[in-house]
This record gives C-alpha cells, structure tokens and sequence, in this order.
C-alpha cells in the first residue's frame, strides 16, 4: 500500500466494522436510545455502548504500543507498513472481539460478565481511537511515548479498575485477588 492508498484503506475500516457488526446483531447505538461522550464507569450499562469509557484508554494504547514497537524495534519497517499494520489490526480487533468465543472469554471473568459486546458506535469510535493513538505515538518521542503508556495503564487501573494489562492479566491467568480488587468499587456488588 501507498501513503496515497492507507488513508482511504483507513477510512474504509468504519463501514467495514460497521458492516460486520450490523449483520452480527450488534445495536448501532446503546439499547437506552442515548448517545453518550464519555460513561465513568466500567460497571454501567452504558459501558461499551457509547463513544467513550475506560476501555477506550486499551484502544488508544493498541494503535501507541504498534507505533512505538515498530519504531524501536522494528525501524526499517516505516510509516506505511505500521499504519497498515495499525488498519488491519484494529478491524481485526474490532470483529475478532465480536465472536462468540471472544465474547464467552471476556464473560468468563469476574469484570466483564454480562457482557454482550460494544454498539457499533463504541466499535467504530474504538477504532477511531486506536488511530488517534497510533499517530500520536508516531509523533511523540519515545520516551514521551513511553510514559504516555505508563499514564494510560496506570489511570485505566487505578481509577477504571481495568486496563489492557489487567484484562489481558485475567484472560491467561485469573486472579481471585486482582476480581477482588476490581469488584470493590462496583456499585452492584453484594
């Protein structure tokens, strides 16, 4: 691809994840009929329904770790093939998230049960998203990159409660005491 080609390949995502969920099922906006910017809680309703909330923080930091990881280790690849890595892996992503095996291991944990999947504007805005953090890495220096992904881990931890390690954490080996941890800010315990 050309850098003439990646941009319309970019923009292509949207319908395509839009496409995709729409013939799965998936509900274009949240089930309440609201659009919302922003839900602070990753115990609500509305989370992974609407434009934004914690896990959008993991979608930003997917398209800043390609940046970064291309950038370091990977120098010779350049811009094209890690943008074009960046496409391929956030729709993948976007639709990967959406099977029923994908969703069955995110329900399996103590933080995501109940979990029915993001509205098709969650997906798209995800999407939207990871690229905004691709091409923020790109520009940062890395050791601003660095502690970009610091602060994005930390914050989505600390204050969200989950985040792209603790997720990840939980999915390959479950911890009773990080679900402990996790559950006690979650307003609908018992």
């Amino acid at each position: 691809m050309t850098r003439t080609t990646l941009p319309l390949a970019a923009i292509a995502g949207l319908p395509i994840i839009a496409l995709v969920l729409a013939l799965w099922g998936q509900p274009w906006i949240c089930t309440c009929g609201e659009v919302r910017l922003w839900v602070g809680s990753i115990w609500d309703s509305g989370n992974s329904q609407h434009i934004a909330d914690w896990y959008t923080l993991s979608h930003i930091l997917h398209g800043v770790l390609i940046a970064l990881i291309g950038r370091v280790a990977f120098p010779r690849l350049g811009f094209n093939v890690l943008f074009a890595t960046a496409i391929i892996t956030g729709i993948g992503w976007e639709v990967i998230e959406h099977t029923d095996w994908v969703l069955g291991q995110f329900r399996a944990t103590t933080v995501n049960q109940g979990y029915t999947g993001d509205s098709i504007l969650n997906a798209v805005a995800d999407y939207v998203w990871m690229m905004g953090g691709f091409f923020a890495a790109w520009r940062l220096r890395v050791p601003v990159t660095l502690a970009l992904v610091a602060l994005l881990e930390l914050t989505a931890a600390f204050i969200g409660r989950d985040s792209l390690a603790l997720t990840t954490l939980q999915l390959v080996y479950p911890s009773e005491s990080i679900a402990s941890w996790q559950q006690e800010l979650n307003p609908n315990a018992p």
